[in-house]
């Protein structure tokens, strides 16, 4: 059996309830996955709003979840309070998050085949006829404007649900710290701007020299760009997901490996 990361540390900086799928990975190709969670997913602190607007859905024409957490933590509120409207369509921004809503009996979801962003939910002709729609849009606290703010122009009526929030963890650096200026981190996974600022407040300046010349492997143009601007000198950018991260990291290794 080939194992194209043997000997390879991968740094996974998912949130730590989803960096199983990527880690798992990550061992089945021979590497040894590094968890180090750059991200906290926690209840948002404005839940009487949040299970107002859930006991107001049969408002809506269509509900918009922006991720797999916006999907988790809204459906765990919504159960909890009542049933989901059947006439009320879905939508997702990318299949992670659809595939989420799968898992609570939410199988019929408007989500883009690629390019798992607002830019391309906004592309699909199920978003582009809102005139008169009533939209809710779950999301985390702060999230991006731009898809909101492009169906209001299309004529919908806005609301936005905040189900949950994002925080930047409590950790111990050193180790990880001891590790990278080893050069024993060949490769760092990223799945969000934010979670890339993080990691570099968290790492400190004493350990950004290594961490921006170790390859950083990203998910998204966004994230590549704000890696551009924090001065890492080796960003790869892969397919959208763990399948797309995975399979950027081998193809990276693979081609590694067989340089003279």
């Amino acid at each position: 059996m080939s194992h194209p990361l043997a000997g390879i540390n991968i740094l996974v900086t998912r949130p730590a309830h989803q960096a199983d799928e990527l880690a798992c990975g990550i061992r089945r190709a021979g590497g040894e996955p590094v968890l180090f969670p750059v991200l906290e997913i926690l209840d948002t602190t404005r839940q009487e709003s949040l299970l107002n607007l859930i006991g107001r859905l049969d408002e809506f024409d269509l509900a918009i979840f922006i991720s797999p957490n916006a999907a988790d933590k809204a459906l765990e509120q919504i159960r909890g309070k009542r049933t989901f409207p059947t006439r009320l369509k879905v939508a997702a921004v990318g299949q992670a998050t659809a595939r989420q809503l799968a898992h609570y009996g939410i199988d019929e979801v408007i989500a883009p085949a690629t390019r798992f962003d607002s830019e391309a939910l906004l592309e699909l002709e199920e978003l582009k006829q809102v005139e008169g729609k009533r939209i809710v849009i779950f999301r985390g606290d702060g999230g991006r404007e731009l898809l909101g703010e492009n169906l209001v122009k299309r004529g919908a009526a806005l609301e936005y649900a905040e189900c949950y929030r994002r925080v930047k963890p409590e950790a111990d650096i050193t180790p990880l710290q001891r590790v990278g200026a080893r050069g024993e981190i060949h490769g760092v996974t990223m799945t969000s701007s934010e979670g890339l600022r993080n990691l570099c407040q968290m790492i400190g300046e004493d350990g950004q020299a290594w961490l921006k010349n170790t390859p950083l492997f990203v998910s998204h143009e966004r994230i590549a760009h704000t890696a551009g601007k924090l001065g890492f000198t080796h960003v790869i950018l892969a397919a959208a997901g763990d399948n797309g991260l995975l399979e950027g990291l081998l193809k990276h290794f693979r081609a590694v490996s067989t340089q003279p």
